[in-house]
């Protein structure tokens, strides 16, 4: 279906994928793997979405920025819904957003150990070597738990003892 702008459904998913993450910038949700699906249904786009973890605070504010794309790019009816299942892994980060939050001095996850719904629990980060994204010693230290969000840790370098973010495998 065309819509009265002119845009096709084809290019609902490149739009949407543009979408910024809003608790990382640096990176899209396509990059991050949260968006799960673009498709047309019955005349409307629905946007399929799926948060980090179960009660992430920016799924709202992700489905607003990824309606709001949609419809200022000419599809009238947009629908973004969320969907937990299969629950999101860190290993649907794309390798480009793993190079683009590394360049953003927050070190990527390593591959998710587990499957299945994350709870805050889980989110505490296991005890591994974290490369420091500005100088890659794996020299770092754990300093908090918690980072900005839930899902990222702060550390320290021992060698260039620079702080950085460290994005959790979930």
């Amino acid at each position: 279906m065309v819509t009265a702008a002119g845009t096709t459904a084809g290019s609902a998913f490149d739009i949407a994928a543009a979408t910024p993450d809003p608790e990382l910038p640096m990176v899209t949700i396509a990059d991050l793997g949260i968006l799960r699906a673009v498709e047309e249904h019955d005349g409307r786009v629905v946007a399929t979405i799926t948060p980090t973890y179960s009660g992430c605070p920016a799924m709202p504010e992700i489905a607003h920025d990824v309606r709001r794309r949609l419809e200022r790019a000419g599809f009238t009816e947009v629908v973004v819904r969320t969907s937990i299942d299969p629950p999101w892994s860190s290993d649907w980060i794309t390798d480009n957003g793993r190079h683009k939050l590394a360049d953003a001095g927050i070190a990527p996850p390593h591959s998710a150990p587990t499957r299945g719904p994350t709870t805050l629990l889980q989110l505490r980060p296991t005890r591994r070597l974290v490369a420091c994204p500005r100088c890659g010693s794996t020299q770092t230290v754990r300093t908090a738990d918690f980072a900005a969000t839930a899902c990222r840790a702060l550390y320290r370098c021992d060698d260039c003892r620079e702080p950085f973010e460290y994005v959790k495998e979930l």
